[in-house]
C-alpha cells in the first residue's frame, strides 16, 4: 500500500479566482495550497465549490452501483463523493489539501450515506489503497495540477481492478466555446501563470499502454461545457 502525502502550497491568486467562478472544486497537487491564506480563501469560495454541475455529470456517467467501491481523486469539499455515495456505493475521497479535507470531513457527518464515505489524504501520483480493489475512479478539474503524469498514470493502474471504469475530466478553457473563454484569457495573460496543458489523448494513450483494456480521450461537452474526457476500462 503506497502511502499518502501532503504536497500543496498556498494557490496562486488568479487561480482562486477561477474557482470562484466555475465550480472548480479542488485544491490538489500542484503545490500551491498550503498556509493560513490559502484557508481563508477557500473559506470564501465555500459556496461556489460545494457543488459543480460537471461533477454530477461525470457521477452519472460513473454509474456506479451498490456495493462498489469508489475513488474520487483531488475530491476537495466533495460535490462528486457525496453525490456517489448516495447510490449505495462505498466512496473514497483522495485529497492532498488539509483544508479541503476538514471540509469534507465535516460535511460527510451530515449525510445520510456518512459510513460509505472515507476521507484520505493523498493525490493521484500516491494514493493509500490497495492495490486492484477500486470498481470505479473519476478526477474532475485536477488533472493540470498533476505534478507526475507518469506516476499518477500508474497509481491509478494500480488501485483498480480489472473492468474497473475510469473518467478523467478537465474543463477547457482555452476552447472558445468556454463561457469562460475570454475571462480565463485575460487573466491568464494577467498573472503570467498557466497550469500544465493536459492532452486527453496522451492520457489515455498512457493508460492503454499499461494494459487497460480500452482507454480514448477526447474534446467534447460535459455539463454543457467543453471539457478534456479521458475514459478508461481497465
Amino acid at each position: 500500500m503506497t502511502s499518502g502525502h501532503d504536497h500543496h502550497d498556498e494557490h496562486h491568486d488568479h487561480h482562486d479566482e477561477h474557482h470562484e467562478h466555475h465550480e472548480h472544486e479542488h485544491g490538489h497537487g500542484n503545490a500551491h495550497d498550503r498556509g493560513w491564506r490559502g484557508s481563508l480563501r477557500y473559506a470564501r469560495l465555500l459556496a461556489k465549490m460545494w457543488r459543480s454541475p460537471v461533477s454530477d455529470a461525470v457521477v452519472a456517467l460513473v454509474a456506479a452501483r451498490p456495493g462498489e467501491r469508489l475513488v474520487d481523486i483531488g475530491a476537495g469539499m466533495g460535490p462528486a463523493t457525496v453525490a456517489a455515495a448516495k447510490t449505495g456505493a462505498t466512496v473514497i475521497a483522495v485529497e492532498p489539501t488539509p483544508f479541503m479535507r476538514r471540509i469534507l470531513r465535516t460535511r460527510r457527518l451530515w449525510q445520510r450515506a456518512r459510513s460509505r464515505i472515507t476521507v484520505i489524504d493523498g493525490a493521484a501520483e500516491a494514493m493509500a489503497i490497495d492495490d486492484a480493489s477500486v470498481d470505479a475512479l473519476w478526477a474532475v478539474n485536477v488533472m493540470h495540477h498533476w505534478t507526475n503524469l507518469d506516476a499518477a498514470v500508474h497509481e491509478i493502474h494500480r488501485v483498480v481492478r480489472c473492468g474497473a471504469r475510469v473518467y478523467l475530466v478537465d474543463e477547457d478553457f482555452d476552447d472558445p466555446g468556454h463561457p469562460l473563454f475570454e475571462e480565463m484569457r485575460a487573466r491568464r495573460a494577467q498573472h503570467h501563470h498557466a497550469f500544465d496543458d493536459i492532452d486527453p489523448h496522451d492520457v489515455a494513450a498512457r493508460l492503454q499502454s499499461l494494459g487497460f483494456t480500452s482507454s480514448t480521450g477526447s474534446f467534447e461537452h460535459i455539463a454543457g461545457r467543453p471539457a478534456k474526457v479521458v475514459r478508461g476500462i481497465s
